[in-house]
């Protein structure tokens, strides 16, 4: 078997199952971290020496070279994926198989971002309003010195749903489509946009592309993200499938972001609350419609059952790999 078939179906749907079995039981360890890095930490160390050597001028010229960047940085993730599959390769069938899933599982992110989601829910149960303040900081941009406990909550939920899609689904997505290249094209493209795709002065026109290319290619994820949660709904107690069916056909394209509505509404509406809404970023008060037409006033027990629905989601996310693998492989 060829090297190159770790970055085409049905070995890259293999390798995606088995990525993210290996992540959902042990994450990414702190002491390979200490000693080596994250592949996203990598990934920003290029885009922040992008930024510094292209980032002059005005602005249409800062957008072009924007777009430049953007390329470079592309060209270099999945080059990295292919020279890294082609080594994965040389162990033979079985072994580049599970070598390319060892790569593969750095770039999802199922067992971090439970842990700090469950974070926000145990430390308000412990230390009340300022520890659910201190642990949901951790996963959301928003001041929070201006959230109430539901609020709180709120933001917990969201970060959960929206974090599902884009940092579990999408590069779960990409990689079921072109394997370790797949994956780390996307997440390339997802830091980008997290690192330099805001609308600020120095950024407007230089992340412009970044942008408009990280909602691209999470339209796919999001819609997916939003379908795992319906169902994961129907299998998790408490929760109402029929209610997140419908938050998402009603709510999902009100959302200011072309993507993160779809998970955001789902979640809502599974729940019985509403998500986002009004919030403040920066000092800024950032006015958006409500997903869900549920009560808003979340608690605690609202994000564990956010985390039981994602749970359920993530082991639908990998049986539905292992089922399309199989029927391919068949």
């Amino acid at each position: 078997m060829s090297w190159t078939v770790l970055a085409h179906p049905p070995d890259t749907l293999i390798i995606l199952a088995l990525a993210l079995l290996i992540e959902a039981a042990a994450g990414y360890p702190d002491a390979l971290y200490r000693a080596l890095g994250h592949p996203v930490t990598w990934i920003g160390r290029l885009i922040a020496a992008l930024d510094r050597g292209l980032n002059r001028g005005e602005p249409g010229t800062r957008r072009l070279k924007g777009v430049l960047a953007l390329l470079i940085l592309l060209a270099a993730a999945v080059g990295s994926g292919l020279a890294l599959t082609a080594l994965a390769g040389l162990g033979g069938p079985v072994l580049g198989l599970v070598l390319a899933a060892l790569l593969c599982a750095t770039l999802p992110a199922q067992r971090s971002l439970d842990q700090h989601v469950i974070r926000v829910a145990a430390a308000l149960r412990r230390e009340g309003l300022p520890g659910g303040r201190r642990a949901v900081s951790m996963i959301v941009g928003r001041d929070p010195e201006t959230l109430d406990e539901a609020a709180v909550c709120r933001a917990a939920i969201e970060s959960l749903a929206e974090n599902f899609s884009d940092g579990i689904v999408a590069p779960a997505f990409w990689i079921g489509l072109g394997g370790l290249p797949g994956g780390l094209l996307y997440k390339a493209a997802n830091t980008a946009d997290s690192m330099i795709g805001h609308r600020t002065p120095r950024h407007a026109a230089f992340g412009w592309a970044a942008a408009r290319f990280d909602d691209l290619i999470n339209l796919p994820a999001s819609r997916l993200t939003a379908l795992l949660i319906v169902a994961a709904a129907r299998l998790t107690k408490g929760a109402s499938a029929r209610g997140a069916w419908t938050a998402v056909r009603r709510d999902a394209g009100r959302h200011r972001s072309p993507n993160a509505g779809w998970p955001e509404a789902a979640m809502a509406g599974a729940l019985g609350l509403r998500l986002a809404g009004p919030r403040v970023y920066g000092g800024e008060r950032v006015t958006d419609s409500w997903m869900g037409d549920g009560r808003a006033e979340a608690g605690p027990e609202d994000i564990e059952r956010a985390i039981r629905i994602y749970r359920a989601a993530c082991a639908l996310l990998f049986g539905l790999a292992a089922i399309l693998a199989t029927l391919l492989a068949g």
